[in-house]
């Protein structure tokens, strides 16, 4: 199976790691990147790895990279910022090709709906597609939702889910820059490439509350702003975000999540009529309690299960198809983080047909102004 990369970040040079540990005769055919050095960088590191299938024999770079790239391989990861990824999943969909994506699918609801759209395409061509949120293949994480599924603590009455880190990086604008390479390579602060670090970084919480709870939130109430990263070098997202998500039959989520110096936790817990579940932890209280057996929080094999399973379910020729699933969780943490930038409460069904679409007027190296930091109480 060749495969190739597109996004040679580091996230997506961990992916191409990852796919090429996680089954046999696949081999890395192809890189493609905005930028040169950024393809140097990532070469070099998978070319050092032990891999065998190290082999890599196109190289792309510019806006239409990744279709030249789509021409040489049988699967692609899409690995770059995730404003780009409902472009870019469409055109490996209309290629014919296996899809491995990171999260988030989409930036706002325009860009969901196109990965919906895809998703269908997809399965009718029997393409595989799997999504980065790695929680759904892990097995503390599987086990514990299988329990509250089956009902080991009840019926849900209220959960609480969190994604609290410290900042993170950051490149200092160079002299000549365009507007556009400079929020590329600073992605991370900009709604139209990340989302805000609700939709980019929290959708793993997110996606486990939507899987625990086995529903979409109806709709959303929440606050949030700027307190730390408050100058333009950190382009127009805010730094925290606390959203009550309510779901049906009236239950609600608390969700908090924020990139602050000294902020550490993150989990999900859900308290039910008979006991509470903590799939982080991979444990359950109450008349049913379980523990995981293991390391519930080690992360790695399911950064290489997602790989595994993907193949696997395709040379069986039964291709998994996770792409409305991960659109899904993808416009949850729209949803919240919409609420909290108009000060509104908003409806998963006003969200989800809203026209609200982050796309800049052209794709090149010009200039690219930055939308207004939100204010909520103001029209959006």
């Amino acid at each position: 199976m060749k495969i190739g990369l597109v996004g040679c970040g580091g996230r997506g040079t961990g992916a191409a790691e990852d796919c090429l540990k996680s089954a046999p005769d696949v081999q890395l055919v192809a890189l493609a990147d905005m930028f040169e050095d950024r393809l140097k960088s990532s070469r070099e590191y998978l070319e050092k790895t032990k891999h065998a299938g190290v082999k890599i024999e196109h190289i792309f770079t510019g806006f239409d990279a990744y279709k030249r790239l789509l021409e040489h391989v049988d699967l692609v990861l899409l690995c770059t910022p995730p404003g780009f990824r409902p472009m870019h999943f469409e055109a490996a969909v209309e290629a014919g090709k296996h899809v491995f994506m990171e999260k988030p699918v989409a930036v706002d609801p325009a860009g969901v709906r196109r990965v919906i759209e895809a998703g269908k395409k997809a399965a009718e061509k029997k393409l595989g597609v799997v999504s980065g949120t790695q929680y759904r293949h892990h097995k503390a994480f599987i086990e514990t939702i299988r329990r509250v599924h089956e009902g080991a603590i009840g019926t849900i009455l209220q959960g609480r889910a969190y994604y609290n880190t410290g900042p993170l990086w950051r490149h200092d604008r160079k002299p000549g820059q365009s507007d556009m390479e400079w929020q590329l390579r600073n992605w991370y602060y900009f709604d139209w490439l990340s989302g805000d670090h609700i939709v980019e970084q929290h959708i793993h919480t997110i996606d486990v509350t939507d899987w625990a709870m086995n529903a979409r939130p109806l709709r959303a109430s929440a606050i949030g702003g700027r307190q730390v990263r408050t100058g333009d070098e950190h382009g127009n997202i805010w730094d925290h975000f606390c959203v009550d998500y309510e779901y049906p039959g009236g239950v609600h989520v608390m969700s908090m999540t924020r990139q602050m110096p000294g902020a550490g936790y993150v989990g999900a817990h859900f308290v039910g009529t008979l006991g509470t579940a903590a799939p982080y932890r991979g444990e359950i209280t109450g008349p049913n309690r379980w523990k995981f057996e293991g390391n519930a929080g080690a992360l790695g094999p399911a950064y290489v299960q997602e790989h595994r399973d993907l193949i696997e379910s395709i040379r069986a020729g039964k291709p998994l198809n996770e792409s409305e699933q991960v659109a899904l969780s993808s416009l949850t943490a729209i949803l919240g983080r919409e609420a909290a930038y108009t000060g509104k409460t908003v409806s998963w069904d006003e969200m989800l047909k809203s026209s609200l679409d982050f796309s800049p007027p052209k794709y090149d190296f010009g200039p690219l102004a930055v939308r207004p930091v939100p204010v909520p109480g103001k029209k959006r």
